[in-house]
């Protein structure tokens, strides 16, 4: 799982900042929180982080703004989407409170796949200052307001988080023109491995039989997979299990050794192991703090 330090933009703010850091979390695999606040003022940068970052002013601000973008200021619920390749400056004040959200491009990669249906490399994050998005700043609110390290309450963070990145996915993505991809799958093929891992979860799965589907040696599927789901064939099977696993813990009767084997893993303590990876908590850990909140 990625930590916090993982993150560029966390260890530029940690290391070389006046920041202060009040806390932090990580939450699945690709994704973690940070909320700080700063005492003095400062000039401070970004260049091409390799990861994106959603902040949220949550005090302050009013002041603050980007030295290469002058003209546009800050101020309580307001966002910047700093996308992975991005550069910018910042003149700060002191007084201001925020919390980022990082993001993995392989995460973003995956989100994109499962809600738009579309090859990742086709999309590009728009690098946006201080927009006021009030679907966005409640949910953002209401991730701010959890005890990010309680485990009940770190799965409510994260499912919160991947609707964050769902609604960015949605609302400030756009489409790369003028490049011609080369390496990834054809889009009838990607669509339909997409939907035969959805419709087979409780199955196997072997990379043969996937790479069979589309007709191509297991070495050229792998790489051409990874290309154009952001993620290794395993990975996104896992991903794809433990979404369908959340799923049923949270809609459907089924005991946790049903929801086991109807996500296709091998047993159940594997069940539990990778959950508790990805998520910090058992399935029934998970499954108690849904019908807790």
């Amino acid at each position: 799982m990625h930590q916090p330090s993982d993150f560029q933009v966390f260890r530029t703010l940690d290391r070389t900042s006046n920041a202060r850091l009040l806390r932090s979390s990580t939450l699945s695999d690709g994704l973690a929180l940070a909320h700080w606040y700063r005492d003095e003022a400062e000039i401070l940068g970004y260049s091409d982080p390799g990861h994106h970052t959603l902040s949220l002013y949550l005090q302050g601000g009013w002041q603050t703004f980007r030295r290469d973008r002058p003209g546009l200021y800050g101020g309580p619920d307001r966002f910047c989407v700093m996308p992975a390749e991005h550069h910018s400056d910042w003149a700060v004040t002191r007084g201001l409170g925020f919390m980022h959200l990082y993001i993995s491009p392989q995460r973003l990669a995956g989100a994109a796949v499962r809600t738009l249906d579309c090859e990742p490399r086709s999309l590009q994050l728009e690098e946006r200052t201080y927009i006021q998005d009030a679907p966005l700043a409640a949910l953002c609110r209401t991730l701010e307001r959890q005890d990010w390290n309680e485990p009940g309450e770190r799965l409510l963070c994260t499912s919160l988080a991947h609707q964050a990145v769902d609604h960015l996915l949605l609302t400030g993505c756009g489409r790369r023109t003028g490049v011609r991809w080369q390496g990834g799958l054809a889009a009838h093929v990607r669509r339909r491995l997409a939907d035969y891992i959805e419709s087979h979860l409780e199955q196997p799965l072997e990379l043969g039989l996937l790479a069979e589907l589309a007709a191509l040696s297991e070495y050229h599927f792998a790489r051409m997979f990874r290309v154009s789901f952001g993620l290794p064939p395993h990975r996104y099977v896992l991903e794809r299990r433990l979404t369908r696993a959340r799923e049923l813990l949270a809609y459907s009767a089924l005991s946790l050794q049903e929801v086991s084997l109807a996500c296709g893993f091998a047993s159940q303590s594997h069940f539990n192991r990778r959950f508790r990876e990805a998520h910090g908590a058992t399935p029934g850990q998970y499954r108690t703090a849904l019908k807790a909140s």
